[in-house]
């Protein structure tokens, strides 16, 4: 029982914000090569999300 919650710490802490740096340069290298997309808003919206960054606010609450 405590390995799982363990593991389960770890996954949380550690490859959840290497998930989202990650997305957040293949986004970042995508839009260097071909420009702003619809594919990189999603990788950066989903690294956003990972990541837990609340300073950005949906459009229609802007």
């Amino acid at each position: 029982m405590v390995r799982k919650q363990i593991a389960r710490w770890a996954v949380m802490a550690v490859a959840v914000p290497v998930a989202a740096a990650g997305a957040r340069k293949v986004s970042q290298k995508m839009e260097s090569r071909r420009g702003p997309s619809r594919t990189s808003g999603l990788l950066r919206k989903g690294a956003d999300m990972l990541h837990g960054n609340r300073k950005r606010r949906p459009a229609w609450r802007r």
